[in-house]
């Protein structure tokens, strides 16, 4: 799940009142829950069994949950209790908030601008259906429209969440000093109470770090949000990843295993398998990538296809790849999207259509060093190695290890250079 659909469910939960201490098992053993929360919205839809109220609570309970553990498959259960909560009342304006909000969580970025424009015109001061169609138009790749949500949602509620925003689309038009500055921001003014949310923002603001390649910066940011918030899955995981930039490859497995001890998580899987594939421990390298992709695939429309996508494409199975790229584009053309389209027709042979992809990637001076790796290769493979060889000097640049192969894979092509 993007950034910004997750804080669409934290913002809407958070107006709830909602929210969670126990780890859920799976989805089926609710009885066992012991979450006062989750009690509380069973006891009022037993009470009032008429009323959405309870339904409303118990999704809330549910997405805050799957938000907290890293297990997104409990948005299913959410989205059978917004369901019945808005066949009792269809103009509730909570339920319809969270039915928004899980529109985004699974990818169905179309529905959620359509939803969001809906409460727009009955709620035109809403800040938190800003924040939708801000997220809902990064996802689909209409930026300025993007810009003009954000814009509007800091004026009408500065805050965390709008902070955070503002911070997201900074980053994807190269202003990373300025992302540092917003997530930052967001992170020193959320609620103290809310643990989790105040972690999630110091992590974002430890990635902006990362992206740069300021590693030190970005783990004492992580430590920070892990002692917080001790365990916090994506503070792990990041960890894990700057332990990994920067060859501490032993740290990093442990991290990273521990997080998969506690439940399925797929940047931990991917990351599993390249520190694998590094030490030529190719049998545990291919686990850990059918363990991805496997999992991957069982979220369904929830899944990030484009890491999919690339990850099959890095390892040979261009057909797949380039399928899943062609679709995703269709669906939200993205200068992610973009990128990852243009890479797949570039390992494909297709150079021509590669170039005018990787381009639209790099129309917002996005300075991510994986979408400047992409173009510097295919600069090469045209035969402008001068222009290539620049681009990947950029990527190396702004992140030395800003992917555990494809940055040795820059360095390869630049030996080979001289």
């Amino acid at each position: 799940m993007n950034i910004f659909a997750r804080w669409c469910l934290v913002a809407v939960i958070s107006s709830l009142g909602v929210s969670c201490s126990t780890k859920l098992r799976t989805t089926t053993d609710a009885a066992e829950y012991s979450d006062p929360k989750f009690k509380n919205a069973q006891a009022e839809i037993e009470r009032e069994p008429t009323s959405p109220r309870g339904y409303i609570n118990l999704a809330a309970f549910f997405m805050k949950e799957s938000r907290r553990t890293g297990d997104f498959s409990l948005n299913a259960n959410a989205e059978v209790a917004v369901a019945k909560a808005l066949e009792l009342a269809p103009d509730d304006i909570p339920a319809r908030k969270l039915e928004a909000s899980l529109h985004l969580a699974n990818h169905r970025f179309t529905k959620a601008v359509d939803a969001a424009l809906a409460m727009k015109a009955e709620l035109p001061r809403d800040s938190f259906v800003y924040g939708l169609l801000a997220d809902a138009y990064v996802e689909i790749g209409d930026y300025t429209k993007a810009v003009e949500a954000a814009q509007t949602m800091v004026d009408l509620k500065p805050g965390t969440a709008s902070y955070s925003r503002v911070a997201q689309i900074r980053s994807l038009h190269g202003d990373h000093q300025g992302a540092i500055e917003m997530f930052l921001q967001a992170a020193r003014i959320a609620d103290p109470a809310d643990k989790e949310t105040q972690s999630w923002c110091l992590v974002q603001l430890g990635d902006e770090y990362w992206k740069g390649g300021k590693f030190a910066e970005a783990e004492k940011i992580y430590d920070e949000a892990l002692q917080n918030f001790p365990g916090y899955f994506f503070a792990t995981v990041s960890k894990g990843r700057v332990r990994a930039s920067v060859g501490d490859y032993e740290t990093a497995e442990r991290l990273l295993t521990e997080v998969q001890a506690r439940g399925p998580n797929a940047k931990a899987m991917l990351m599993l398998g390249d520190i694998y594939e590094l030490r030529g421990e190719d049998d545990k390298a291919r686990e850990q990538y059918e363990k991805f992709e496997a999992f991957e695939k069982e979220l369904g429309n929830a899944a990030d296809h484009n890491r999919l996508a690339l990850s099959l494409a890095d390892r040979g199975r261009i057909d797949e790849a380039l399928a899943i790229a062609r679709k995703e584009y269709e669906i939200e053309p993205s200068i992610y999207s973009a990128d990852l389209l243009g890479w797949c027709l570039y390992k494909s042979g297709d150079l021509a259509d590669a170039k005018k992809y990787v381009l639209e990637a790099m129309r917002l001076n996005t300075s991510d060093p994986r979408i400047l790796f992409h173009a510097g290769m295919i600069a090469r493979a045209e035969g402008d190695k001068s222009g290539g060889n620049q681009l990947l000097k950029s990527a190396l640049e702004r992140n030395p290890a800003f992917d555990l192969l494809r940055s040795r894979d820059a360095r390869s092509a630049l030996a080979e250079s001289n």
